[in-house]
């Protein structure tokens, strides 16, 4: 008996702090497929990324990040980020944070003058394709608006059943 409880404690142990790692990594990280063209060729539709969730403060120069769609009407949003699986997402790449130069095909879309900084709290993001939709046309993107960081991509998701070809 003291031999069987000399072998199910370490287990139970190494269950345990399995499944605590488990529900810590569901909060800080979260899959995400990419649909549209504005990341090519880095990312195409179908892709998949993991997100490392951050604020827009732990974004760093070229990064690729997830940040919340711009509603109808241009404003951003304010308050908490909507669940990952219940909002659509933009996908763009850092190019300038606080404190660097405004970027040239920037500057007129948020009024900066040559020498302009970011300011505190925004990123500039561009898309990596020649067709995106982003700080060209949006301006400066609050931190808040950020989901996190893509740590890796993953493989594409093939569909299965009854489409076309299956």
């Amino acid at each position: 008996m003291r031999r069987v409880l000399i072998l199910l404690v370490p287990i139970a142990a190494l269950a345990t702090g399995l499944a605590a790692g488990l529900a810590v990594a569901r909060r800080r990280l979260v899959v995400v497929r990419i649909s549209g063209a504005s990341m090519l060729p880095t990312y195409r539709t179908g892709d998949r990324v993991l997100v490392r969730r951050t604020t827009g403060a732990g974004v760093r120069r070229g990064q690729v990040v997830v940040l919340q769609t711009l509603p109808p009407g241009g404003e951003w949003r304010t308050g908490p980020l909507p669940a990952p699986g219940a909002a659509t997402w933009f996908i763009k790449r850092a190019v300038a944070v606080p404190g660097d130069p405004v970027p040239p095909e920037v500057a007129g879309r948020v009024g900066a003058s040559p020498g302009d900084t970011v300011p505190a709290g925004r990123l500039v993001v561009l898309g990596d394709g020649p067709v995106s939709e982003d700080s060209r046309v949006w301006g400066y993107v609050p931190f808040d608006r950020v989901l996190g960081v893509v740590v890796r991509a993953m493989s594409p998701v093939r569909e299965s059943g009854g489409g076309v070809g299956s």
